[in-house]
């Protein structure tokens, strides 16, 4: 038997200003330390791919790209806590990375926490692989933790 999560459309869709307390909430409650509600508006409004992922009629996820001199980056990307492991990360993440391509990039990065497995797992299975690592890059509860970096070239062909 399917489960009601499996009958519901998933839709993928650029982010609008009536969005942003909906993200800020799945922030809240995906991280000790989340970006504000003025990021995300900043980001809406400096032109960055910002897509939200609905389950339904109910916004479960979402992503931040920035692509500037043949590079990307992709600033956030979290799945609402309730609606993990149903592969909407992944979504989020090919629909980020099919933006790049279409935008011509030749590499995309991420900085991603060493602790968060989960997400270092789903960008290795898109290709992406570790390049650096930025010393005390988040805040964390005992002081700041270190960032992977991760990047993703295109093949130019």
């Amino acid at each position: 038997m399917i489960s009601r999560v499996e009958e519901t459309p998933v839709t993928l869709r650029s982010m609008v200003h009536d969005d942003l307390p909906l993200v800020s909430d799945i922030e809240r409650r995906s991280y000790e330390f989340p970006w504000s509600h003025g990021v995300f508006r900043d980001c809406l409004l400096a032109g960055y791919g910002c897509v939200v992922l609905e389950h339904g009629d109910r916004v479960v996820g979402y992503s931040i790209l920035s692509i500037a001199a043949g590079e990307a980056h992709v600033l956030n990307l979290c799945v609402d806590p309730m609606f993990r492991s149903l592969g909407y990360g992944g979504r989020l993440l090919d629909e980020v990375l099919s933006r790049a391509r279409y935008a011509e990039v030749k590499e995309v990065f991420l900085e991603v926490r060493p602790s968060n497995t989960n997400a270092i797992a789903l960008y290795r299975k898109r290709g992406f692989h570790r390049i650096a690592r930025r010393a005390a890059y988040y805040q964390a509860r005992d002081g700041r933790e270190d960032a992977e970096v991760l990047s993703m070239r295109f093949d130019t062909r």
